[in-house]
């Protein structure tokens, strides 16, 4: 890998990480955040798995899916005994893919990745998913997680669109994080709220736009509505933009842990990260990479200097001219010139 493909990597992986620290920071009813555990579910627990992935994304972002989410999965239960970034890291490994593509918008690489996807990247996720061994899974009769897939993992996470909001993004494209948390997040930021605060209000947004699937997986979808429910009477309500909204938000925080087990809405949660690390890229590495004119790629062409005498070719003003530098008058003519004594030598 050259230099600038490594550097990219870095840049992909660190966004990565960034993206799991801040989501797991910012105060989301019925999550895990700062001071805020739940049952077998800490924050050291995802402040680990934040650092696990990053080595993984790094090596591996120019690599098949289907093996980075495999590789992202085994370095986080080397430090971690527990299912806490599953969701995250097979959303955020086409997404990782679609960045160190250099051809067409982010939506048009992302598309060519999650087409590309066969039958190896559906076995790696597969063999991921077991490491993991996610809560509320299930069985079902075609391409069950347990078995060896047959098929891509496209068509694997389209069979699962609508019990699961991870595999919803893989079968619509991300129709989800494009089209709700990304920009939410961006006019959050573009008006000057605190990242903390506009990650829990798109979260929140997240929350409100339908059942979280893993609640519904766990508690049914009459649990799951009802949390949707909470969440858009809360989001009317200002969210963690208003005090009203921000008591409200509480209000729903108390009531999901108060239940055993608790109310977990793990699936909005994943799709914030998503959002978060996509607004990362953003400023980072740049989702559409426009080549300007004149830039370092493509057919370069060598420049005459201009002369500071005379214009450039083409008309237009002449560059400006450089500072004049200053020099020190001399006391002795300057008091000659005013007509005083001029000082004398010595100390």
């Amino acid at each position: 890998m050259s230099l600038a493909g490594r550097r990219l990597a870095g840049m992909i992986a660190a966004a990565a990480q960034t993206a799991c620290l801040l989501e797991v920071v910012a105060p989301k009813p019925g999550n895990v955040s700062r001071g805020h555990d739940l049952p077998g579910l800490t924050y050291r627990d995802f402040v680990l798995s934040a650092y696990a992935i990053g080595p993984a994304f790094s090596r591996f972002g120019r690599d098949r899916v289907g093996r980075l989410i495999l590789e992202a999965v085994r370095a986080t239960r080397r430090h971690v005994g527990t299912n806490t970034n599953l969701g995250i890291i097979l959303l955020l490994a086409p997404l990782a893919r679609a960045a160190v593509e250099t051809r067409g918008a982010f939506r048009d690489r992302l598309r060519r990745v999650l087409l590309d996807l066969d039958v190896r990247d559906a076995r790696d996720a597969y063999r991921a998913i077991r490491i993991a061994g996610p809560g509320g899974l299930g069985r079902v009769g075609r391409q069950d997680v347990r078995s060896t897939p047959t098929v891509s993992l496209l068509e694997c996470m389209s069979l699962a669109q609508e019990r699961d909001a991870v595999a919803r993004e893989y079968a619509t494209g991300f129709a989800v994080t494009f089209g709700t948390g990304l920009p939410t997040l961006h006019r959050l930021r573009d008006r000057h709220v605190p990242l903390p605060q506009a990650i829990a209000q798109t979260y929140l947004t997240l929350l409100a736009s339908g059942p979280d699937t893993l609640v519904a997986r766990r508690h049914g979808q009459r649990a799951a509505e009802r949390v949707a429910r909470l969440a858009r009477q809360a989001l009317r309500a200002g969210g963690f933009l208003t005090e009203r909204g921000r008591t409200l938000s509480e209000r729903l925080d108390r009531r999901l842990r108060a239940k055993h087990p608790p109310l977990n809405p793990g699936a909005s949660a994943d799709l914030t990260v998503a959002a978060i690390f996509l607004w990362l890229l953003d400023d980072g590495v740049r989702t559409t990479r426009a080549r300007p004119r004149g830039s370092s790629r493509g057919r370069r062409t060598r420049t005459r200097p201009v002369s500071r005498a005379a214009p450039p070719r083409g008309g237009g003003a002449p560059p400006p001219r450089p500072p004049r530098r200053r020099t020190r008058r001399d006391p002795r003519r300057t008091a000659r010139r005013r007509g005083r004594r001029p000082p004398s030598g010595g100390r």
